[in-house]
């Protein structure tokens, strides 16, 4: 009887080593296609986590170009230096708001 009991715990046990050994193999096989799609998948860049970085690159370059044309406008039709530089003062100190009040999206 005990020896019937070994053969069976012999052949539980040989089976659980087949067991463990396929799922190891799939276990591996599947890093494997993982390590391979995350090596040929293009790597996105992190979004910077400022101010800036709520904004998409199109809002950003249209505040970059809108305050150069002010900038060049208050240049180019202010007489007075004095002036010329409150004005672009002032330009530098309202932009973030106006940049709020136009392109916030909280809305």
């Amino acid at each position: 009887m005990s020896k019937e009991r070994a053969r069976r715990r012999e052949a539980r046990e040989a089976e659980l080593t087949r067991e463990r050994a396929v799922r190891r193999r799939r276990v591996a096989r599947r890093e494997r296609r993982r390590a391979l799609v995350r090596r040929l998948t293009p790597r996105w860049r992190r979004r910077s986590a400022g101010r800036l970085a709520r904004h998409s690159r199109t809002e950003r370059a249209a505040i970059v170009l809108l305050t150069v044309a002010a900038l060049f406008l208050i240049w180019s039709f202010v007489d007075d230096l004095a002036l010329r530089v409150a004005l672009v003062v002032l330009l530098l100190l309202v932009l973030p708001a106006i940049v709020v009040i136009a392109l916030d999206r909280r809305t």
